[in-house]
């Protein structure tokens, strides 16, 4: 995926989650950020790890672009994910914050 108009990092994000190999998109992240998905909170490496691995993939989807923007240190990007999974097809948005070195220090996604 090309840039899409989000800064690095939020664009790195959703190339490594299309890969297996969850613990590479782990290092998108700050130590400390938090992930908020599905009513649920996830803070540190090891609990947006836990997510990758569990809720984050727990269906098989494929994803398709609808839109992005970004205003200062957030990026917005707007994805319709279709697969295996209860209430599919829909349209996510994900809410990424920068963090003073680059990284994502916080992703709110919401349907």
């Amino acid at each position: 995926m090309t840039d899409k108009n989000l800064f690095p990092s939020a664009a790195t994000y959703f190339d490594l989650m299309e890969g297996t190999d969850k613990t590479r998109v782990v290092a998108v992240f700050t130590a400390d950020a938090e992930v908020v998905d599905d009513g649920h909170t996830y803070t540190g490496h090891g609990e947006i790890l836990g997510w990758l691995t569990g809720p984050a993939g727990a269906f098989t989807a494929t994803s398709t672009w609808l839109s992005g923007s970004l205003e200062d240190d957030t990026a917005v990007a707007v994805i319709r994910l279709a697969g295996n999974f209860p209430g599919s097809p829909v349209d996510l948005r994900h809410e990424f914050t920068r963090s003073s070195t680059g990284l994502i220090s916080s992703l709110k996604i919401t349907a």
